[in-house]
Parts: C-alpha cells; structure tokens; sequence
C-alpha cells in the first residue's frame, strides 16, 4: 500500500484537467509507455519523453507503489523496412541493433529499466488475437489480405482527443486506399508485399499496423484496464485514439484511467521532426555534455511544456550539475574527518533542521503536483546546495569541538535529503562526485576544443604575465579561457579550473532546419 502522503495530481488528457491519481488496485499502478520505432539514433525528443516518464515511475516507487512499467518496441514497421532496404540489412536484425542503442542512450541518461520491454516481433499471437476479436465484434473487415478498423462502426471515435475521424486525412498518417470504406479506416493487418518480413495469419501472411501493437502488448502484460498509458503529445492523434479504439472494439471493459503527454522539444523554435531534419540525436548531444546536463536541462521545464533546446540553455545544466557535484564533493571532503564522532556526539542544528525539512517537503509538494520539477530544480535545491556551503565554509574557520560536530552532522543528513531528491530526480550518478565532476570537466574541455595540457599552459603564462605586472596579458587569458566555458579561480597561491557557462557566447549554432522531401509524410516523433 501507498504510505501517507500528500495527493499526487496528474493531467489526464482524457479529462483535460489535474485529477487525483487512485490506481486500479490500491498500492499498485500499471503504466505503459509508447516506445521508440528502432530504425536509427534516439533523438533529444526521445530524450524528453522518456525522462519525463522516468521521474514518473521513481517517484511512484518512491512514494511506496508498486509499480509494473511496460515501455515497448515498435521492431516492425514501415520506416525500418525502408531503412533496412537502403542499407542492405535485414529489417529485425536492424532494428535489434538500434533496439540496443536506444539502451545505451537511456542507460546514460540514467533512466531505469521499465519491468517488460516487449517487442512486436515476439508478440504476433497476441496482436492477430485482438484483431481476430475485433473482428468478430463487428469493428474491422478483411480486403485483400488485409484488415481495417472501421471508424464507422465505433460510435466512440474521437473520445480521447476531441478530434473527428475526417481530420485523420488521408496519405498523411493514413494510407490512401480506394478498398476502405471510409478513408479514416487504418489497418490493423497489412498483407505481405514482396521482400517484406511476414508472419501466417487467418487473413494472410503480413505483418500488422502500427497502432495495433500497443493495444495488444498492453492488454497483454496490464491486462485490458490499467492506470497510467504515456507518450508524447504528437502520438495523441491518431496513434492514441486508434489504442482506444481498438482496445475497447476488442473489450468493451477496455479502460485506461489517466493519459499523460509530454510536450514537444523544438530546435531554433522549429517543431523537431525527422521529415524536416532538424532533430538531434541524444549521442550528439552527450558528445559535448554530460548526460547529467541533458537531463537536468529536459527537467528545468514542466513535461507537458514545450522545450527549445539550445547549446547555451545546455552550458547552463552543465554548470548547475557542476555545482550540485562540487558542493557534495566539497560536504564529503569537510565532514569526512569528523563524521564518526558526530554520528555520535554531534547534534543537528535547528537551522539545517528547517532546511531539511523545507527540501523534503517543498520536494513532496511539487512532484505531488503533476510532477513540478523546475521548482525543486531551481528553488529547493538551490537553496539547501547553498545552506549546505555556507556550512561549509564555515566548518573551515576556527570553531570549538561542540560546534564543529555538530556542523558535521548537520551536513551529513543534508546532504542525504539533498541525495534522495537527486536520486528520485535520476540525477544521483553510480559513480563518486569525483568522477562526476571529472567527466563534466572532460566534456568542458571537448566543447573549448582544449586539452588539460592546454589550460596548464594557459595558467603558467598567465601566471608569468602577473609576476611580470603585465596584468591586462594576464586578464586577456582569463577573459579569453571564460569566453570558451573556462573560468581560472585563485585559490591561494593555487590556479585552478573549473567548466563556467561561456561569458560571451554567440547565438549557438543550432542544426538549420532543412525543407523536407516533396515526397515525405508526417512521421511518429516517438
């Protein structure tokens, strides 16, 4: 069972408005996600979504549900098929492979492994189970070889998005075909074309429709009603009105309580699409930052928000996880010497006992309320990471013994609350602050195009410039290195360096958006 706590509100597209959420059965929810179509790299839009689900399920987890998350792959479709053929590969085994990309890119972004990953492929049975139901209930009809959902026959139709069957135009995100008897009908079952993948079925070989395998995989591992069904606010309309169509044609008891959509991410404010090749692609990305940046970034606007991505909104995460990353090295270095004898002795002052509270409760409250992550991002967070450096500092002062364990411990249960919000936030890394904030260094140093060589160079001639009095030589340098995402810092006699958001950086330079093909369709984003 769900423990106390404060009532978590969800949008339910369905509903349009914030609703309490009340699972099925009580202290367990059921999600499903729509997947990716593996036919190359995950785009940044991709990243968005899934992220954006990822906090989702840990805070559920975290607030004491349990929870079963179904996140499929779409590894039979018409885009892998025209992929394939242009490479010379097999349609499944080419999509197994960018299947396992897609992995990567997720486990880099730390988000958690969903509980089934259910392949078309492997669940044929159950999507000609469905379609033969469907069928039987009077909802599609057979032509060819190949079988469609009729609209006509589903009164329902349009109940999700508000939309009418005449603005699923044809040749758009439907197939034009005289055989249908309304040009809204969309297949449920394609028959074989020469050179395709195709699997038996009692209308033919073929392979089935896009829309039909959510439905299926769905119901197969939720059953036909379960909780929360997500994906980004371009599968709205049709993909997620056919599911519903579909599912309850098959079963009429077919219920999916809340529908969630995040927003759209955009490129220079241009919708990103892969017709108008203006997507990013994650790797892209984390080629120049931190996985922990692009994550951060994605969170700091709401999920149902749009979000333009940018390099320079990107130098600004890069720099706030540096910060998050530094100030807990910098707590674990202050307190490691005490930290025994505090756990013992020490007491935790009233101050850090407010702050604590304040984080645990500001952090509840917000993700409680359709999941606000820019508040605790930009506000909570902030201001325990600040509390805990002014402790900080002032541990490193001359304070008597009484006082300074009770600092230590004070900063020890800090920075526990401070890593529970990282943790649920998927922002905690596996790996020490050390390395963390190595590797944000490392990427800092790839986008300013230098080596650590470089910088040791750059502060030895700055250093001889300030020796020798020549101290507009000296600032040029440091001016020039903060200019490309360097800031030197004095400490002491000490030179150091740190990633900074670059002080004069132009207008970035986002992937132009090109004219897309005469020929090309509006694709599915996710």
């Amino acid at each position: 069972m769900a423990k106390e706590m404060k009532e978590l509100q969800l949008h339910n597209t369905k509903t349009k408005q914030k609703e309490v959420f009340k699972p099925i059965v009580e202290g367990k929810v059921g999600m499903y996600i729509c997947g990716v179509t593996a036919y190359d790299l995950s785009h940044i839009g991709h990243a968005r979504a899934y992220t954006a689900f990822d906090v989702l399920y840990r805070y559920l987890k975290h607030i004491g549900y349990e929870v079963t998350y179904v996140r499929n792959f779409t590894d039979v479709d018409d885009k892998i098929i025209r992929r394939a053929n242009e490479l010379g590969e097999d349609p499944v085994a080419l999509s197994a492979r960018f299947c396992e990309e897609f992995l990567a890119d997720m486990a880099d972004l730390q988000c958690l492994v969903p509980t089934h990953q259910p392949r078309v492929s492997e669940h044929m049975d159950q999507i000609k189970d469905q379609i033969a139901q469907i069928i039987s209930n009077g909802c599609a009809y057979v032509v060819e070889g190949d079988v469609y959902f009729s609209v006509d026959n589903f009164p329902l139709y349009g109940c999700l998005s508000g939309r009418k069957p005449e603005d699923n135009l044809a040749g758009k995100r439907v197939a034009v075909d005289d055989r249908k008897r309304n040009p809204a009908d969309f297949a449920l079952w394609k028959a074989a074309k020469p050179g395709e993948p195709k699997w038996d079925s009692p209308w033919g070989p073929g392979r089935p429709g896009w829309h039909i395998e959510c439905s299926a995989m769905s119901a197969h591992y939720l059953t036909h009603s379960f909780d929360i069904h997500g994906g980004g606010s371009d599968l709205l309309f049709p993909h997620h009105e056919n599911e519903v169509a579909q599912s309850c044609a098959a079963c009429p008891q077919s219920n999916v309580k809340y529908w969630v959509h995040n927003g759209f991410v955009t490129v220079a404010d241009t919708k990103m699409s892969k017709s108008l090749r203006n997507h990013l692609t994650i790797r892209e990305v984390t080629e120049k930052y931190h996985p922990l940046a692009l994550r951060h970034f994605l969170m700091g606007t709401h999920y149902r928000s749009p979000i333009n991505f940018t390099f320079s909104e990107s130098d600004i995460s890069s720099e706030a996880v540096f910060y998050i990353y530094q100030t807990l090295q910098d707590c674990e270095n202050a307190r490691s010497a005490l930290e025994e004898e505090a756990e013992k002795d020490g007491k935790i002052s009233s101050a850090a006992q407010e702050s604590i509270t304040k984080l645990r409760e500001e952090f509840e409250a917000k993700l409680s309320d359709d999941l606000h992550t820019p508040t605790i991002l930009n506000s909570s967070l902030q201001e325990a990471l600040k509390f805990m450096n002014s402790y900080i500092t002032t541990l490193k002062k001359k304070q008597p013994r009484k006082q300074q364990l009770s600092i230590v411990r004070s900063l020890s249960e800090l920075e526990k609350q401070v890593k529970q919000v990282l943790d649920v936030l998927g922002l905690l890394s596996k790996s020490s602050y050390t390395e963390v904030l190595r590797q944000l260094k490392e990427k800092a140093l790839r986008r300013a195009k230098l080596s650590e060589d470089d910088i040791v160079h750059f502060i030895e001639e700055r250093m001889v410039a300030r020796n020798n009095k020549e101290f507009s030589k000296s600032d040029q340098i440091r001016s020039d290195l903060a200019a490309k995402g360097i800031a030197l810092m004095d400490v002491g006699k000490e030179t150091i360096w740190r990633p900074c958001v670059p002080a004069q950086k132009d207008k970035p330079a986002e992937k132009p958006v090109q004219p897309a093909p005469a020929a090309a369709t509006t694709e599915k984003e996710l």
